[in-house]
């Protein structure tokens, strides 16, 4: 029982614990080198977001980077940062002069609302839909179904949510176009992530319901007399939901991707926001840390894919004893 554990459970926590170091290296190193190979004089960019485009002007980029320390080489300020972060000090922002992981931390918290409410609205848009599409292929639900997914897939998230507004803040004035002030501002960038979301959920569990309900055990089930809702519920959802849960993980791929263009258009004060501010404004510190965050989120919803897979998977368990 103890090996089995060990090597269920355990061995997999171990080998993923290897990969946020492995991550702070990349994204470190790639945030550098993006960063050095954009057009521009940093030092100017970096005194117009401090002082104004009106004031970053030579001279104030001169103070900037006497200040900052930007004549230095790329890789002595890549080696300073990794010994910072060996620290845990992601640095301060070259813009406000916060420290990075006190901007990050309540940035992060704005991005994980509205992705705790996109997240799980997608699965009740989608899922309920895919699994009614699946016990009955080719009929009217699948097809209705299939074409909305294709279309929702098809339209990108920016003028997804410029529809939502145009119908629900323009046009009928039921709610605000922008801003966070209570639960009316999460509809809009919430349902403009859930709706791209739950096109893809639903076609996957369409396709594995579909492929569960003509396997063997299924028939098997049926033939020893059990009601359809038993052989459904009993049966069908456990080995279905196997493909719909690794979905969900890299589903978060998407989501952050989405929540980058949606929180930009929607003036959401989270993690895909400053994100692009601090390219604009070559906030280095700042583009590090969110993409660092951003990471090391992705790790940890792999492993945690990995082992509610690992626990619900039947296969596995019947080929333990």
């Amino acid at each position: 029982m103890g090996r089995r554990f060990l090597d269920r459970f355990l061995r997999p926590v171990l080998m993923r614990l290897v990969q946020p170091l492995l991550v702070a290296l990349i994204v470190g190193a790639l945030g550098f080198a993006l960063m050095a190979v954009l057009p521009g004089d940093q030092a100017f960019r970096l005194a117009a977001a401090r002082y104004g485009p009106d004031m970053g002007d030579a001279a104030a980029a001169a103070l900037v980077r006497q200040e900052l320390g930007l004549d230095r080489p790329w890789a002595v300020q890549f080696l300073d940062w990794v010994g910072r972060l060996v620290r845990l000090d992601l640095g301060h922002s070259l813009v406000t002069g916060e420290p990075v992981l006190q901007e990050l931390t309540m940035q992060l918290g704005y991005t994980l609302a509205l992705a705790g409410v996109a997240l799980p609205l997608s699965a009740l848009l989608g899922l309920p839909l895919g699994l009614l599409a699946g016990l009955q292929p080719g009929g009217p639900v699948d097809r209705i179904m299939l074409g909305l997914s294709v279309l929702l897939r098809a339209v990108p998230a920016y003028a997804l949510g410029l529809c939502l507004v145009t119908v629900f803040s323009i046009h009928f004035g039921w709610l605000p176009p922008a801003g966070f002030e209570g639960w009316r501002e999460f509809v809009l960038p919430a349902l403009t992530l859930a709706l791209g979301l739950a096109a893809l959920s639903a076609r996957v569990a369409r396709d594995s319901v579909a492929v569960v309900a003509a396997s063997p055990f299924m028939a098997f089930a049926r033939w020893k007399g059990l009601p359809e809702r038993a052989v459904v519920l009993r049966h069908g959802l456990r080995n279905a939901a196997i493909p719909v849960i690794a979905l969900l993980g890299l589903q978060l791929v998407g989501l952050v991707e989405g929540l980058v263009i949606v929180e930009s258009l929607f003036s959401w004060p989270g993690i895909g926001h400053a994100l692009v501010h601090a390219i604009f404004a070559r906030d280095v510190p700042v583009v590090q840390g969110t993409a660092l965050a951003l990471g090391l989120i992705f790790v940890l919803v792999n492993a945690l894919v990995d082992l509610a897979c690992a626990l619900i998977d039947p296969r596995r368990a019947r080929a333990e004893t």
